[in-house]
């Protein structure tokens, strides 16, 4: 994108400020992201990606809704909203987004300043402080009513569905590879028992229907630089309706797993337990009363959930021929899956431990 087309895209939104200059901001993978700075303040400014995001105005429709929520809430505690949630910068015609006449569509962030993010767990005390973050996320947004937002990737996490694309990849056998992985099929239907667990919980009422982030890696936490605080939840593409066990889950497969995701030594992936510690503690402080007694009870089984079903995409795309997830090598959605798995047989010997530690927190 030219500067020109920076400064015609910044100019369509409602920042403070004359424009002065853009430039290309940030390690995500999905949207083009710029740091725009005008005469008065810094913006981010993204073009949202489409071949991703297939309905952009239900994605932003969810953002607007939930920190529009959140402002309310931060702002009734004292807080500052300028830097405890993003805030949506509307566009001129009162939008929160700009589509383009060539079909493309923008949005514009406030820049949180004095804040850093971090791509992998240097130490204890960032997956604390992003646990932390996470919970309170949850915390403020307990009275949400879920149902009022669009679900912009049906079933992401239901883990049912998951399973059902899973078996007619095994089926379908595409890439000619299912009998070269039928010891990694084999588990995988071996654990089969765990997918309804979550989804049938929903279904039921007995696990309430709340506000999912979807994507509850470290580097979706800004910190503050003073302190090393978890300050604002970012990147919200993925916020839909769903269970906090999807998040907590998730959280657990991404950061207490020392080694890469798609490490081929398998005996350096294993599921540190003081990393878990520290993120049950500090999801926990902030969310207190807000979590019903079943959640709290299935939250070690949710690691194993979402590790599970991450292996399961991996393993079938591997089967698919290599559709989805991008592969730098040969086998190398198979290696990822491998590690998922390892995780979770790591979890099932390590289950009575965790669920000794939820309960340490929730008494």
């Amino acid at each position: 994108m030219m500067e020109f087309d920076l400064k015609h895209i910044s100019e369509m939104f409602d920042m403070e400020g004359e424009y002065v200059s853009g430039s290309p901001y940030g390690e995500g993978h999905i949207n083009s992201t710029f740091l725009i700075q005008t005469t008065k303040d810094k913006y981010i400014l993204q073009k949202i990606n489409g071949s991703v995001f297939f309905s952009p105005e239900e994605v932003m429709d969810n953002v607007v809704k939930v920190t529009e929520f959140l402002k309310k809430k931060i702002l009734s505690s004292g807080g500052d909203v300028t830097r405890e949630t993003l805030l949506v910068i509307p566009a001129k015609d009162g939008h929160g987004y700009v589509k383009t006449e060539d079909g493309e569509y923008y949005r514009v962030y406030l820049f949180i300043d004095d804040a850093v993010s971090y791509q992998v767990v240097e130490k204890p005390e960032d997956f604390y402080n992003a646990a932390v973050a996470f919970g309170k996320f949850q915390n403020m947004l307990s009275d949400f009513d879920a149902d009022s937002l669009n679900e912009t990737i049906k079933n992401f996490h239901n883990t049912v569905t998951r399973y059902a694309d899973f078996e007619k990849a095994v089926a379908d056998n595409k890439s000619g590879k299912a009998d070269s992985v039928r010891a990694e099929i084999d588990f995988a239907m071996a654990h089969k028992k765990y997918a309804p667990i979550i989804v049938d919980g929903i279904a039921e009422g007995r696990i309430p229907l709340r506000v999912t982030h979807n994507d509850t890696k470290l580097n979706n936490v800004m910190m503050d630089k003073n302190t090393g605080k978890g300050i604002c939840v970012i990147d919200l593409d993925t916020v839909m309706p769903g269970s906090l066990l999807y998040d907590f889950g998730d959280s657990i497969r991404f950061g207490t797993n020392p080694a890469a995701e798609d490490e081929k030594d398998l005996s350096k992936v294993y599921c540190d337990l003081t990393l878990f510690e520290e993120y049950v503690k500090g999801f926990l402080s902030e969310l207190g009363d807000k979590i019903t007694d079943e959640e709290a009870e299935l939250l070690p089984i949710s690691a194993i959930i979402m590790t599970l079903e991450c292996g399961i995409r991996f393993l079938g795309d591997h089967l698919n021929g290599d559709v989805y997830f991008k592969i730098h090598r040969e086998n190398h959605n198979l290696d990822r899956a491998r590690t998922q798995f390892k995780m979770v047989a790591d979890m099932e010997e390590k289950f009575d431990r965790m669920k000794e530690i939820v309960c340490k927190y929730t008494k």
